[in-house]
């Protein structure tokens, strides 16, 4: 059967998913009268919660007589990693660019990536429905940033279609608009109107556009080359994606790069290392137990698989990302996965608070420990390293919310720990100098909150590289900034342009030392005694605070409580309770109106806290804490930093 392998790239939220959901559709995967919901590849409770893809997924159309392998990818920059390794299993990728937004960082990031690897592009100008598409602009844009990348011929000449994924249609030429006598085209010679073969029958023709995804099938099938694979020669696969089953274990996923692999056949599994012939005694020997192929969403299970299918297998021990799975007799390894190393990190330690063990199932620094390094398995981006503390281990991570995702994803399955403020992870240049990674920034904010913005940005040592209209009353910005100046601006960022600005950010690359940084301007409320917070105290503090616990939430000495107006931190007592006397007085009973409290996740918490505080993680709740929780500790360490500053 004719094979083509796609990956589908873009940056966040331009719509990779909502086009795989309809590719499913439209190539008869789902029944006529089915129910689907949307997002059907997002299947994990985080990717549903937050409305982003987070782990890359594999399924499989057929269009005619050809079997089509798709990859729908993460689009935000702190999930590179799952773009990098799955660029490897495809020959061609679909670039989705967003018709109003254009090229955003992460579009640059995973286009440079897949124009080193030599796949053959397919440009897809996506939301071309949206009110302040400029669609035509856009595509000279892209035009652009391949020239800017150093595309090959081939590459320039990839085909560009224009589409709407929300309603599933999509043209090689650009619609003037969708009408339902069908949409005529800017171009000379309109032709006849597209004579659709798909219909909806609960939608009618498709939200007022006229068409289906065939052009987009049909261009797959002549731009997108076959897998330049050998189906003759010895067996060799690299392992692109682990996955786990509790009922045959850990499964390996892949694209067969050559020869066919067999279900109870014996192969050779081969450590990471450098490419080409090994000594098989260095390999693990293995039997296929399972084998499965991708079919819509299923994963079915297979007697054999030729190259260049992507497969799934089970059966083998050691299975890590970036081995080869060779043929006994052959055992040739592959060129394994390179991924681009993380740029910040923070420190896992045990939970030490009075709090401690009250509401988490895994709560000892071994289990947080084994937990940890079983996640190195599956995710290639992170590193985890040893310190000279037992209870403490350093975890780097492509950005806050790559590292915010893994401890979200444990405390949900009862681990407790507590979490340092991030550091960035520094480098030294050529000439001795310590270097340390730089950010592209791109923010898009009302023309009348544009001063604001560069103002809070200026301390920050942000360097402006671009300004223009973004239509509607908007202006894009873009800054590149040290990665240390965006701890704790997201939330300024939200305050000041009050919930109406657009920000995105990934790694650059490294630079000079920018020295030192505007922090934290505020100090905290810190709780004095354990105990329940009370109205009567919060609401005694709420004018001159920002509250970070509602009445009724366990506190405990050196527990973060609120935000304080004041640049010094602040000891409370936020269990004090009203005194009950038999005098009656007209405004002894008067009711009490509080503030709601700041709500308090891990993205913030991780931005937000400073070097001498502390995130306590716990299945039930997320409380900040200072490091010491006794004020006479806090003090001398307080009288200490001083010290060794003015030394």
């Amino acid at each position: 059967m004719p094979l083509r392998n796609i990956a589908i790239i873009a940056h966040v939220d331009h719509g990779k998913t909502t086009l795989v959901d309809q590719m499913l559709r439209q190539a008869g995967v789902f029944r006529v009268n089915q129910q689907v919901d949307e997002r059907v590849m997002d299947s994990n409770p985080l990717e549903r919660e937050r409305g982003i893809t987070i782990l890359a997924k594999n399924t499989a159309v057929h269009w005619g007589d050809t079997k089509i392998n798709i990859v729908d990818t993460p689009g935000h920059a702190d999930f590179g990693g799952e773009v990098e390794r799955i660029l490897r299993m495809v020959d061609g990728v679909l670039i989705l660019v967003d018709a109003a937004e254009g090229p955003m960082p992460q579009t640059r990031f995973v286009t440079r990536k897949a124009l080193e690897l030599g796949l053959q592009p397919i440009v897809v100008i996506n939301k071309i429905d949206r009110p302040d598409s400029r669609a035509e602009v856009v595509h000279n844009e892209v035009l652009e940033l391949f020239m800017e990348l150093e595309a090959t011929n081939a590459q320039l000449d990839a085909p560009f279609l224009y589409a709407s994924s929300r309603h599933g249609v999509a043209y090689r030429k650009l619609p003037a608009e969708g009408r339902k006598d069908g949409p005529a085209t800017r171009d000379s010679a309109p032709g006849p109107a597209v004579e659709p073969s798909y219909r909806d029958p609960e939608e009618g023709v498709r939200g007022g556009w006229e068409g289906d995804l065939t052009p987009l099938f049909e261009t797959i099938l002549s731009a997108i080359p076959a897998p330049l694979c050998d189906p003759t020669g010895p067996l060799q696969m690299l392992i692109s994606t682990v996955d786990y089953s509790s009922y045959v274990g850990r499964i390996a996923i892949g694209r067969i790069e050559r020869g066919v692999m067999r279900l109870g056949q014996d192969v050779l599994l081969l450590p990471l290392g450098e490419p080409g012939m090994v000594d098989a005694r260095v390999g693990e020997r293995a039997r296929v137990a399972r084998l499965y192929g991708f079919d819509g969403l299923q994963r079915l299970e297979i007697q054999e698989a030729a190259a260049g299918e992507i497969v799934a297998l089970a059966g083998l021990e050691g299975i890590e990302i970036g081995k080869t799975v060779t043929d006994p007799d052959t055992p040739e390894r592959l060129l394994g996965i390179a991924v681009e190393e993380p740029t910040i990190s923070v420190d896992f330690s045990l939970n030490n608070s009075p709090f401690s063990g009250r509401s988490g199932k895994y709560v000892t620094s071994r289990q947080v420990r084994d937990r940890l390094f079983k996640e190195l398995e599956r995710n290639v981006a992170l590193r985890v390293e040893e310190t000279d503390r037992p209870d403490t281990l350093t975890v780097s991570g492509r950005g806050e919310l790559h590292l915010s995702i893994l401890m979200e994803t444990m405390r949900r399955e009862g681990y407790e720990f507590q979490v340092s403020r991030p550091r960035v992870i520094t480098r030294e240049g050529p000439g001795g100098e310590q270097l340390e990674p730089y950010e592209e920034l791109v923010i898009e904010v009302p023309d009348d909150m544009v001063g604001t913005v560069m103002q809070d940005l200026g301390p920050r040592r942000a360097e402006m590289r671009d300004l223009k209209p973004a239509g509607l009353g908007k202006t894009r910005m873009g800054f590149v900034i040290p990665a240390r100046g965006l701890f704790g601006y997201r939330s300024d960022f939200l305050t000041d342009t009050r919930g109406e600005g657009i920000m995105h950010h990934r790694f650059l690359e490294y630079g000079p030392w920018a020295g030192s940084l505007a922090h934290r301007t505020r100090g905290v409320l810190v709780a004095d005694r354990e105990g329940m917070a009370v109205a009567y105290a919060i609401f005694g503090l709420q004018e001159r605070a920002e509250m970070f616990v509602k009445p009724g939430d366990p506190v405990y000495g050196g527990m973060v409580v609120g935000e304080s107006a004041r640049s010094a931190d602040m000891d409370v007592n936020i269990t004090k309770e009203k005194k009950l006397t038999n005098m009656r007085t007209t405004a002894s009973d008067e009711a009490l109106r509080l503030e709601p409290p700041r709500d308090i996740t891990l993205e913030l918490a991780l931005e937000y806290i400073e070097e001498d505080e502390l995130i306590e993680v716990t299945p039930d709740a997320i409380r900040l804490r200072k490091r010491a929780l006794d004020p006479s500790e806090r003090r001398k360490a307080q009288r200490a930093a001083k010290a060794a500053a003015e030394a």
